[in-house]
């Protein structure tokens, strides 16, 4: 029997989750340009002070008047742009532009003129070129208002584009001044910025608006929304409300790996009977198909006291090749199965873990494992391994499970050479000490026996 504690070592899940949590995607930045001679309205700012303000400012804003010569220039060149003949295009507008210079054209016709010729070099990827064009345009007087608010939105985007995160900060707070009723993407944009800026208060603010705004209107935020709120929270260390952006994401967009990094943040929680469901909520939906993601799984179910489910989890993903068949991981597996109650299957896969181990560790363990069994030979051998191997973590009680399938084989000998090494660690020592005066006793015992027998034969013999 084996008298000796063998701990399993204590499972922890915290090291899997913050990972998966760091990641976050990059919203995509799509720039929108105004056409010649459209003029798409962007609405308004908030206070009604500033409607008002800008009520008058339309009022007494004159536009110049497009001239149809100029209009068919701007054609043509538009002509050249949707047939991607970019070159072509800019030597219409330069004409245009030089002909007579820039005198020769009012403010409204230079507008569309630097209009298209930032469309053009955004169309290139001359991202510097395209900015400076659509500076030109907003520098234009008396241009209509709605189409300066669109091109100062363009700005703000292109300084994205080029990860001018400041600038495009500041271009987009300027935008908001003027912008009627900014939308809940603009609002997104600007949290976007903060984010690349470290400035997570700034851009938590921002995208709580953004989905808040979504949210009663009735529409369901957009999932990189989502992800970006998810972020932000996680980093300033506000798990209840990780865990609630989580929760509302699954609803809307029930992805893998929301359902792990929720797993993840209950454990954070310390909730461990929610933590486990959501995984096993992953895990029978067949979305766990990686290594991490089903050992992590196997995990949670010991840490429940589950360990057959858990042995079935890894059992599968070795013969499916979703888990690589490591020491540690058939570590794991063999204490599933011992835990289980069915060390027929347990041992085949402690010996091949213990094999494969840098280590003498696990050939200890399987040892006792070995001698519950009274299998004391294999017990020994393993022992032996174990120690030969070494970086054992405590050789004491190796050699008190060699001690005692030394005693069992009746090698008396060997047992008390075995005792005699694990009472040199005083946490073994009286127990070592306790079988050592078992063993002397049960010595003693079994040549009182054979004496009797022996002097049972003599008065037999002279009968």
């Amino acid at each position: 029997m084996n008298m000796m504690n063998v701990n399993s070592d204590k499972l922890t899940i915290a090291r899997w989750c913050r990972g998966a949590l760091l990641a976050i995607p990059v919203l995509a930045l799509q720039v929108a340009f105004t056409q010649v001679a459209v003029d798409a309205g962007q609405p308004g700012l908030g206070s009604a002070f500033a409607q008002e303000e800008k009520k008058e400012q339309r009022e007494t804003r004159r536009t110049p008047a497009l001239r149809n010569k100029v209009y068919e220039q701007l054609s043509e060149a538009q002509t050249f742009i949707e047939a991607k003949q970019y070159n072509e295009a800019i030597g219409v507008l330069d004409r245009m532009r030089d002909a007579g210079g820039k005198k020769a054209l009012n403010s409204y016709e230079l507008a569309n003129l630097y209009n298209l010729y930032a469309f053009v070099y955004y169309s290139m990827e001359d991202y510097p070129n395209a900015l400076r064009s659509y500076q030109e345009v907003v520098n234009q007087p008396d241009i209509p208002l709605a189409m300066e608010i669109n091109t100062r939105y363009t700005v703000a985007q292109l300084h994205f584009v080029m990860e001018d995160w400041k600038r495009g900060i500041d271009a987009l707070n300027e935008w908001f001044k003027v912008a009627d009723t900014p939308s809940a993407q603009a609002y997104v944009l600007l949290g976007q910025g903060y984010y690349q800026l470290k400035d997570y208060d700034s851009s938590l603010k921002n995208t709580l608006i953004a989905v808040n705004m979504y949210k009663d209107k009735g529409k369901v935020p957009k999932e990189q929304w989502y992800s970006l709120l998810r972020f932000l929270y996680f980093e300033k260390n506000e798990i209840d409300k990780t865990i609630e952006t989580l929760e509302e994401m699954i609803v809307y967009y029930p992805k893998k790996q929301y359902w792990i990094q929720l797993s993840h943040m209950y454990g954070e929680a310390r909730d461990e009977g929610k933590q486990l469901a959501a995984m096993d909520t992953a895990y029978v939906q067949d979305f766990l198909d990686k290594d991490r993601e089903q050992v992590t799984m196997a995990y949670l179910y010991l840490n429940a006291e589950v360990p057959y489910k858990a042995a079935r989890v890894l059992d599968s993903g070795l013969k499916a090749e979703s888990v690589e068949a490591s020491s540690k991981t058939l570590e794991i597996l063999g204490n599933a199965w011992r835990q289980a109650q069915e060390l027929e299957k347990s041992i085949p896969v402690m010996e091949e873990a213990a094999a494969k181990a840098d280590t003498g560790e696990l050939y200890c363990r399987l040892g006792s494992v070995y001698l519950d069994k009274e299998e004391f030979r294999k017990a020994v051998d393993a022992n032996k391994k174990g120690l030969a191997r070494g970086k054992v973590k405590r050789p004491d009680q190796c050699h008190l499970v060699k001690g005692m399938a030394h005693f069992n084989l009746s090698q008396y000998d060997s047992a008390r050479k075995a005792f005699r090494e694990a009472a040199k660690d005083k946490r073994s020592k009286e127990y070592a000490d306790q079988w050592m005066k078992y063993m002397n006793n049960e010595i003693a015992r079994q040549k009182e026996l054979e004496k009797d027998i022996d002097v049972a034969s003599l008065d037999l013999s002279g009968d």
